[in-house]
């Protein structure tokens, strides 16, 4: 699991907000390095707070800035769009600075970073889509057009978790945020990770873009089992797959980070739609960012549609979605 340090959330979301105006004005962040146990380590004033080796690299407000994330999530204010002023740069790269320390976005070099930013942000537009074949800029310009499940059927409340995670009275664990969570026991264990307590108000998800945003990239960064890799790991190359991943065709690829992260519900299906919406979105954002498709890999390495799911669906978990 993917750890935050007690006490330095809400101390590195105020030095976030509080600096947010600086990068706004082009002002230049200044690296410092150090050498522990022989191997350099960096901060990056409010981005990179934490001593970290991916701080020595570009961090994300490098070369992903607020003119690129306008580009990418074209439509979401318009009148129609569900969330309409909810969404906007500054919350995710406030929300990216709690990650950065740990490789988000800050892994490799710029190419890598960028890659990184089309695929999660690929996942966000594809679960937050109100997009359809014929709306205008086209089905793929439709991102964060939603902040929460508009219809819920149920409270997704899993008893089985009463101990560890019990459901709060009037609760309701409906999908919300950027990569919707769902289920008391997703909400109790990122509540765990942000310091913030989501299992008895949920709400705070869709009452706050940075929480919201955060809750996506802890989604993205954490692994939901122990011995599994975590969507960010598989992209970008840390995770090793073994015999029998190699087996179920699974292996450190944008497929695979639709794989640990629905399962079943995308994967192994065959040529889905819903597989093949996330690609698109992967694709389309890459185009966007100036990257163009060619570094995406050949299509194998972007479906999921043979692979065996990390976690068969037996019963709600984590990738349920």
């Amino acid at each position: 699991m993917v750890s935050i340090r007690s006490g330095s959330v809400v101390i590195l979301v105020l030095l976030a907000v509080s600096c947010l105006a600086s990068v706004a004005n082009g002002e230049e962040k200044t690296i410092k390095k150090k050498k522990v146990r022989g191997q350099t380590v960096c901060t990056q004033g409010w981005e990179c707070v934490w001593w970290s080796v991916y701080c020595c690299n570009q961090t994300i407000s490098d070369y992903f800035q607020v003119y690129q994330f306008e580009q990418l999530f074209a439509k979401r204010n318009t009148p129609i769009a569900h969330a309409v002023g909810f969404w906007d740069y500054q919350s995710f790269i406030t929300a990216a600075a709690l990650y950065e320390p740990l490789g988000f976005g800050t892994t490799g070099g710029k190419l890598m970073g960028q890659k990184e930013m089309a695929a999660f942000l690929g996942h966000v537009a594809s679960k937050t889509s109100c997009g359809y074949g014929v709306a205008t800029g086209g089905p793929l310009a439709w991102g964060l057009c939603y902040n929460r499940e508009m219809s819920p059927s149920q409270s997704y409340c899993d008893e089985s978790w009463k101990y560890k995670y019990p459901c709060s009275p009037g609760a309701e664990y409906y999908g919300r945020g950027a990569l919707p969570i769902y289920w008391n026991f997703n909400y109790g264990a990122a509540g765990e990770a942000l310091k913030a307590d989501l299992l008895n108000h949920p709400e705070y998800i869709e009452q706050n873009a940075t929480l919201a945003f955060q809750a996506a990239i802890w989604r993205w960064m954490t692994p939901i089992k122990k011995n599994q890799p975590s969507a960010h790991d598989i992209f970008v190359g840390n995770w090793k797959p073994t015999k029998n991943d190699t087996l179920s065709k699974r292996g450190p690829t944008f497929g695979s980070t639709m794989n640990v992260l629905y399962g079943e519900l995308t994967c192994g299906q065959g040529d889905i739609d819903p597989m093949n919406n996330i690609v698109s979105h992967y694709l389309y954002f890459l185009d966007l960012l100036g990257i163009g498709r060619e570094d995406a890999g050949p299509n194998e390495e972007l479906s999921c549609a043979e692979q065996k799911a990390f976690n068969p669906s037996t019963a709600p978990t984590a990738s349920s979605s």
